[in-house]
């Protein structure tokens, strides 16, 4: 799979601050969904998003350096492996000033039909749609 990699921009706004004065780890997670949520939307047609739905399997996330308010940062995720019911996709949290890794994170996805949420093939026209 040779995958098309889609960037989300954001800035890091006052809510994703924590205690320590840096964006929680959560909010990175949040942002990582996002991203690929609005990856899966700009590529898959209304009729593929009415009739499945992803469901996370798994996260993993290495924290790397910490972001703060007010900073410009790059999501970027693409799907590694889409086999089976099954889907990898990674993603890369980079501040956009000095092009530090901030994260790199993974998540495991299961394809299921929308009328009986139920795990299902992914098909080619799924397949395909990320390359």
């Amino acid at each position: 799979m040779n995958p098309e990699i889609y960037s989300l921009h954001i800035t890091v706004p006052a809510s994703a601050i924590d205690d320590r004065g840096h964006v929680n780890n959560l909010t990175y997670l949040q942002w990582c969904l996002e991203a690929a949520e609005k990856h899966w939307e700009r590529n898959a047609s209304e009729a593929l998003r009415k009739k499945y739905v992803w469901y996370v399997l798994r996260h993993e996330i290495d924290y790397k350096a910490a972001a703060f308010e007010g900073e410009e940062l790059q999501i970027d995720t693409w799907v590694v492996t889409a086999e089976g019911v099954r889907s990898k996709r990674c993603y890369k949290i980079i501040r956009s000033s000095d092009k530090k890794l901030l994260i790199e994170a993974s998540t495991n996805w299961c394809l299921l039909a929308t009328e009986n949420l139920k795990p299902t093939k992914i098909p080619e026209e799924i397949r395909t749609l990320f390359e």
